[in-house]
């Protein structure tokens, strides 16, 4: 059982120096893209892209995300359009199309905001027809998620609702229906003109071919279960004679090849002779991404050139909820039967000028004499994030759900000597002090330093602060010179029942800053 943390709202966003003009309308700017993020100056972020070539130009459909700096919550109002006649990871010029669609505005049936993952495609009579996960504001089903299509000359719209009745697929339509969570829809339209919508979420994955009207499910469900670690976000292609679905996957583990932890999602894809399947799982082709989300969509350029479309927190200012769409290269192996997606590397805009820091923590090698539960992540330690309202992998835990260790260690190992002459541990707590349960702060804590293969305490000349800031006082000690440091913990509670500690950073401070 997963640990609940605690949210924040938006109350405090409006004191932000300059959040005010994130709020004004913007309905169309240009920009220059010096790499990815696509848009990295946190003025706007974007979730869930799905690109589409028309006419020598790139259009990335994608959702907005509005949530507040410390707010864990999907805050999605509209869909915008980002376009180009010269996509370049490394950088070009791009527009911006803001206010494409909101839910409400072009389904009559729909409730306001949630404007999740949709994709706009092309028809046989030229048209673009926009599928998109819509909330209904009066249904009886459990989850009131359901896929609609709109309709436009162009593909920025304007679009009207093809199925006023309400949405083509749901938890109720077509017959009998279903008990899943109906969102996320990709549609092929094949080359010799046949529609195919696949849809779904939380490990469950489902098809129909659609009727030339674009709009009604022809023929029974394809109910696809041979995807491993399938969790969300599709994408039906096809290149030469093989389909592709690329999908978002969280199959967690110690040795997991795709997620370290239940809250990332890895890119891994499947393969068909058939638009329906059967499905045959091909591998991981792109590691986990800055964002706990992770979402593709693929689009061809010109001459087999290839790229995929995904999504980070890179920029700035963002959060697992303001997220911005990147793109990069996508290579394939065609010695391969069928032609195989070869592993993606994510490209990064120049970095900015930094100021010289004494932390060098993030150059050290993170371990835990503890198993980490799965919710939580070792790499959180010395990751240089501090978040004020954290996911659980945005921390260091011990908190198993039921019963945490007495002691434990954490421990940092270096390629070779470093000095050090302080650190500073942020501490995570959702329980007060000395509670048994939960997270509280620890009872008390202690650092050593390893000198040959013996441990030895640092000789410390201020206390072990135990309170919960995000900056807490540095705890100085004379400078030790070592490849290896570690902090012992002494978890809150009593009576062999321990509340676990959280820990969101451990910087480890030498002596002069570089």
């Amino acid at each position: 059982m997963l640990h609940m943390f605690n949210t924040v709202g938006l109350s405090s966003l409006l004191a932000i120096p300059g959040v005010t003009a994130l709020l004004l309308p913007r309905q169309e700017q240009s920009f220059a893209s010096t790499g990815n993020p696509i848009l990295a100056d946190g003025s706007i972020y974007s979730a869930d892209p799905a690109p589409l070539v028309v006419n020598g130009s790139l259009y990335i459909l994608t959702g907005r995300d509005e949530a507040g700096p410390a707010e864990n919550a999907f805050i999605m109002n509209e869909w915008q359009v980002f376009s180009t006649e010269t996509p370049d990871p490394l950088g070009s010029s791009w527009s911006l199309h803001q206010k494409i669609a909101q839910p409400q505005d072009v389904f009559s049936w729909a409730d306001d905001g949630s404007a999740y993952a949709g994709q706009i495609v092309q028809g046989q009579d030229g048209r673009f027809y926009f599928y998109a996960p819509i909330k209904q504001r009066d249904t009886n089903s459990t989850d009131p998620f359901g896929i609609g299509v709109a309709v436009a000359d162009g593909p920025l719209g304007p679009f009207t609702d093809l199925h006023p009745s309400g949405p083509i697929i749901s938890q109720s339509v077509p017959a009998p229906g279903n008990t899943i969570q109906n969102i996320d829809p990709t549609v092929l339209v094949d080359t010799d003109g046949r529609i195919f919508i696949y849809f779904g979420t939380f490990g469950q994955l489902r098809g129909y071919e659609l009727e030339a009207d674009m709009i009604t499910p022809k023929g029974s469900v394809t109910v696809v279960s041979t995807l491993t670690g399938f969790f969300e976000a599709p994408w039906l292609m096809k290149r030469g004679d093989t389909y592709y679905m690329l999908y978002a996957a969280n199959n967690a583990g110690q040795d997991s090849p795709c997620t370290p932890t239940s809250y990332h999602a890895c890119l891994a894809y499947g393969t068909a002779s058939s638009p329906l399947g059967p499905w045959t799982f091909q591998g991981v082709f792109m590691d986990i991404v800055s964002s706990t989300t992770s979402h593709p969509g693929l689009f061809e350029w010109t001459n087999d050139e290839w790229y995929l479309v995904y999504h980070t927190r890179d920029a700035v200012g963002g959060t697992h909820f303001r997220r911005s769409v990147a793109f990069d290269k996508l290579l394939w192996d065609d010695s391969s039967s069928p032609p195989s997606i070869q592993k993606v590397v994510q490209t990064h805009r120049p970095a900015g000028s930094t100021q010289p820091t004494r932390n060098i923590a993030s150059k050290a090698t993170a371990s835990a004499n503890v198993t980490t539960p799965i919710q939580y992540w070792i790499a959180a330690l010395n990751d240089e994030r501090i978040e004020t309202n954290p996911l659980p992998p945005d921390v260091w835990s011990s908190y198993n759900g039921e019963q945490s260790p007495q002691s434990m260690s954490l421990t940092y190992d270096w390629n070779s000597t470093v000095q050090a002459n302080g650190v500073r541990v942020v501490f995570f707590a959702d329980q007060p002090a000395g509670s048994n349960v939960g997270v509280p702060p620890p009872a008390s804590w202690k650092v050593e330093y390893l000198n040959g293969n013996i441990w030895n305490p640092v000789n410390a000349s201020d206390a072990y602060p135990t309170d919960v800031t995000d900056d807490p006082v540095e705890v100085s000690f004379a400078t030790v010179e070592t490849a290896a440091l570690r902090v012992i913990l002494e978890a809150s509670g009593s009576g062999g029942q321990f509340g676990g500690v959280g820990v969101k950073e451990w910087e480890v401070m030498t002596p002069v800053a570089s």
